[in-house]
């Protein structure tokens, strides 16, 4: 559907229909102010976002052209002239007030699900973004995907007239993800399609939004309610190079796909996870001020530099990183050695993180040791009150006393006199070099709920020694993205705000965070389900969450291995009802019809040959759900490597 856009800042208005012309041609629209440098450093550096032109031509040339000389939209307005801009056709738009506050400043580059993306540079009441109707776009590079910066929206509605779910309530396409097809040109001259979905912009998944803001303004004023923004990912051809994409035709009545940022994602090749933790909640902390975490995790995989990964993943608003640093653990919260800084974007001391958006260090020369624990300290010079958490650490970290500054270099630990069983913030450690990662996406189990706490006896711990310690197969790394409670088809956690429950979204709605953008990833394991079985998901909503997540990590070129779900009874709520789902999802499992590569018979593992309803009692922990050490050892121990290695059936 195009509709009648305005341009602000004069008494233009103009019919913008950037549509594709034959010959590679397109029409042109007028484009942002000259670029202002950030001033705040990015997590990743990144090349800076191209201009566009002080003045609309007739036609680009043949070709493809930058996406800010694109521009035909204009989706960003300040708060003292709400009517500056029109995103949905009725005159509604994002605050840029709301947009700096979470970080999202003109130029910045955000750091989003392993991709770089560059914020708009537009100045508020100016053109920001893209209506997909065609326009090549020269976009280059080599990666795994293409990932979009997207909204939709979708026909008509009146200032404050929404429904409590934020979709408006005189809008009746509201909700729906506008899509449609666009094609990926290389340098060798190849091409693919691919299919672009963007929720809509008012009422969408909080669940899987980029960021969300706390108001949309209007000609009539500003309301509260809630706007969101998305980043979209796309398969790209592996080794080849890309050269331009064209965006999708005009979809019609449906609604407007609006485009803001895209860029090739890197792969990750040349890296290994060696440790790694999903987002699990975002819960109210400390408040902590000037202080420092040291957080313990343990290395699987060895390598001679590193790099972390901090996440600010569900935030409303950004956190600064004032340094960082990196240490072989000692004992306690003392360092083996001097802690090695770190540095972020090329050199910087600290960051600032976006809502919603990560950072990577900068590789640092640090020899991670296999099968080590690791000293992570961040240094929070500002006030933290709340935080993205992995809630079930199964280790005991450390936290510096109230206003004691950066204590990142500090080798012993007598500055850190206060402890903590979440993981905030950090979500991975990487090193250079090395085959790849295998990620162990899963539950309360893979997370080691009831193992031993800091004695690292989670099943991925034992798979990830079992790797280093053979050279029959590929010495992968094994990332734990296990988040206890968690469920493959709905979400525990709603994906926005403060809250208590640490359950993490849905594993179909984290799949692109925890599991495609992790770094060099070549095979996921799936161990889900009896949670979505417990609650009362059927058995064929489970089967086809497990489908749709073999599905997406097919098309990324990912081995998916699925394991079979383990027996409860016992357990309170493991009803004849629950069994009779579990045994369903199970028996798909088994014969599944080449929807996976691989299969773990993981319920075989821990069940009672006598009773196979419920776990074998040596693996017991004592609540007939959870495995104690002795079973996740014998799940970890059970693992044919060479089932986890791509290329290979069976």
């Amino acid at each position: 559907m195009r509709v009648r856009r305005r341009m602000w800042g004069g008494a233009l208005t103009l019919l913008l229909g950037a549509a594709s012309l034959p010959g590679g041609t397109a029409v042109a629209a007028t484009g942002a102010t000259p670029p202002r440098a950030s001033s705040i450093p990015s997590a990743p550096s990144a090349p800076s976002v191209p201009s566009a032109p002080s003045a609309p031509s007739a036609q680009h040339p043949p070709g493809s052209l930058p996406l800010a000389r694109l521009f035909d939209n204009t989706a960003i307005s300040d708060d003292s002239r709400p009517g500056a801009a029109d995103f949905d056709g009725a005159g509604h738009s994002l605050s840029a007030q709301d947009l700096t506050a979470a970080g999202w400043s003109r130029g910045r580059v955000l750091a989003i699900d392993g991709a770089r993306l560059g914020w708009p540079r537009s100045a508020a009441g100016s053109p920001d973004n893209v209506v997909a109707d065609g326009q090549a776009v020269t976009v280059t590079g080599r990666g795994d995907a293409l990932t979009f910066l997207v909204a939709g929206t979708g026909g008509s509605g009146t200032d404050g007239a929404s429904s409590t779910d934020g979709a408006s309530g005189t809008d009746g396409a509201s909700g729906t993800a506008v899509s449609g097809t666009g094609t990926v040109r290389y340098r060798d001259g190849s091409r693919s399609h691919y299919e672009l979905s963007a929720p809509d912009w008012r009422s969408g998944p909080l669940s899987t939004k980029a960021v969300a803001l706390p108001h949309i303004n209007g000609t009539g004023g500003q309301t509260a309610e809630t706007a969101r923004l998305y980043a979209v990912t796309v398969p790209l051809r592996a080794g080849r190079e890309v050269a331009s994409v064209v965006l999708p035709a005009d979809p019609g009545t449906v609604g407007d796909l609006h485009v803001f940022a895209v860029s090739v994602r890197d792969s990750g090749q040349g890296r290994t996870g060696s440790w790694a933790a999903s987002t699990a909640g975002y819960r109210a902390v400390g408040p902590w001020q000037d202080r420092t975490l040291r957080l313990v995790v343990h290395a699987g995989a060895s390598g001679p530099r590193a790099r972390i990964r901090l996440a600010n993943t569900f935030a409303a608003a950004p956190v600064d990183i004032g340094a960082a640093s990196v240490a072989v653990q000692g004992s306690g919260a003392a360092a083996e050695a001097a802690p090695v800084p770190l540095t972020f974007g090329r050199g910087h001391a600290g960051t600032r993180i976006p809502a919603g958006a990560e950072a990577f260090s900068d590789p640092v020369d640090f020899t991670v040791p296999a099968d080590t624990n690791l000293l992570v300290s961040i240094h929070l010079p500002g006030t933290v009150t709340a935080a993205p958490v992995h809630q079930e650490a199964t280790q005991l970290s450390y936290v510096s006393a109230a206003g004691s500054g950066d204590r990142t270099g500090d080798s012993g630990g007598t500055a850190y006199p206060e402890t903590m069983t979440i993981w905030p913030f950090l979500t991975g450690v990487d090193v250079e070099g090395g085959p790849g990662s295998v990620v162990a996406l899963g539950d309360s189990i893979t997370d080691g709920v009831k193992s031993t706490s800091g004695a690292n006896r989670r099943w991925p711990d034992v798979l990830a020694r079992r790797f280093q310690a053979q050279s029959l197969v590929p010495r992968y790394g094994v990332i734990n993205h296990g988040i206890s409670a968690n469920r493959i088809v709905t979400d525990r956690y709603q994906g926005d705000g403060v809250s208590t429950d640490a359950g993490g979204v849905s594993a179909q709605h984290r799949l692109e965070r925890d599991v495609l953008a992790q770094p060099a990833a070549r095979t996921v394991v799936v161990f889900e389900g009896i949670n979505d079985v417990r609650w009362g998901t059927s058995a064929d909503e489970v089967i086809g969450g497990l489908r749709a997540i073999a599905r997406r990590a097919h098309e990324r070129g990912l081995r998916v291995v699925a394991a079979t779900v383990a027996p409860c009874e016992g357990y309170p709520d493991c009803t004849p009802a629950v069994e009779a789902r579990r045994q369903a999802v199970n028996a798909f499992i088994r014969d599944h019809g080449g929807v996976f590569d691989a299969v773990l018979d993981f319920d075989a593992v821990l069940r009672d040959p006598q009773r196979p309803q419920r776990m074998l009692a040596a693996y017991d922990s004592g609540d007939h759900l959870h495995p104690g050490d002795t079973g996740l050892k014998a799940l970890g121990d059970s693992v044919d490597l060479r089932a986890l290695v791509p290329g290979r059936r069976g």
